[in-house]
């Protein structure tokens, strides 16, 4: 049985994928390797802590002699890399930790992978040869779009805060790896997810959250920031299409093809909070109220999906129609609970 190392596995995205993983690979042993800090919820992960292929392992990835002993002693054989800090707004006010997490400990992980699968530039050890790292990063490294285009992933690389600074030397680590010595690695760039076990401070969850305890809807400017909303299923299946027949050293944009600005994410689960959960008087949009903008905010962001499209078979099941409802239901339950 091989044995697969997903970092972040605690966190929103890293959960949906664990919990996927060992749905559609019987034969696969997953390591799940967390920090646990405050985007991680061990409730993220209830569903598979007893799964007999599954091993949460709590630590931290700029931990280097953590790293080498976990591919030692398990055999790591592949490596699905989410952890990392991603929330803008705290990069903004603590760069530093995203620095030593996106950067350093994205370079501890490939660096180990290296030493454990290869003798030396090139050339793998023998039964090695299908290792694979698998990096997940973000659209944000492409910097803002205006009114029109989509990043593809020939865009010229233009981060524009601290967090995505962070993760666009993170890709080029990867990069450096594949093309220095002879590495399997794929990247993956993915536009804002949004479903089940995201951390309360992103914007759905906020805007769920706020509206069923009556508080203000808090909304950056005036709306009008765009992104391109996937659901989180999607991705995942994206991430592990890339893992098994993704080109080493390409990379691949993964988006819903959903844009829409924040208005129109306020307004439409208002609205639908106003038919399915009623409030007593009045419309959830009562509560909306608009703050300062966030420093440096990117206006628009939109992706190109076409190379995952098209050389991968991949294609996004949900509209963000549809990928709301899903969603309003799960945090509808939780807030209520």
């Amino acid at each position: 049985m091989k044995t697969l190392l997903i970092t972040g596995g605690g966190g929103f995205i890293g959960s949906n994928l664990v919990a996927h993983i060992l749905k559609s690979k019987p034969d696969t042993r997953v390591i799940n390797l967390d920090a646990m800090t405050y985007a991680g919820d061990a409730a993220n992960l209830a569903s598979v802590q007893n799964h007999p292929n599954y091993k949460f392992v709590k630590g931290d990835i700029r931990n280097r002699s953590l790293v080498d002993e976990l591919f030692k002693s398990h055999d790591i054989r592949g490596v699905m890399h989410l952890a990392a800090e991603s929330h803008v707004d705290n990069s903004i006010s603590n760069p530093s930790v995203f620095i030593e997490t996106n950067v350093n400990g994205t370079f501890n992980l490939v660096d180990a992978a290296y030493k454990h699968w290869m003798i030396k530039p090139f050339q793998f050890r023998e039964g090695y040869e299908h290792c694979k790292f698998l990096h997940v990063s973000t659209d944000e490294v492409y910097g803002t779009l205006g009114a029109t285009g989509l990043f593809t992933e020939e865009t010229p690389y233009a981060p524009n805060s601290p967090y995505s600074a962070s993760k666009a030397s993170s890709d080029h680590i990867i990069r450096s790896y594949h093309h220095t010595y002879g590495m399997n690695t794929v990247i993956t760039n993915c536009s804002n997810n949004y479903g089940p076990n995201q951390h309360d401070e992103k914007l759905i969850p906020t805007v769920i959250r706020k509206a069923l305890t009556g508080e203000n809807i808090p909304i950056y400017g005036d709306g009008s920031n765009v992104r391109d909303w996937l659901y989180v299923l999607d991705h995942c299946k994206g991430i592990e299409l890339a893992y098994e027949n993704g080109r080493a050293g390409e990379c691949y944009n993964i988006g819903g093809r959903n844009e829409r600005n924040n208005n129109y994410i306020a307004h439409t689960i208002c609205e639908l909070l106003d038919k399915h959960k009623p409030k007593t008087a009045g419309s959830y949009k009562d509560q909306i109220h608009y703050v300062e903008d966030r420093a440096g905010h990117d206006f628009r962001y939109a992706i190109d999906a076409t190379k995952i499209e098209s050389e991968l078979k991949w294609k996004a099941q949900e509209n963000f129609e549809t990928g709301i409802l899903k969603t309003i239901e799960w945090y509808t339950k939780k807030y209520s609970s």
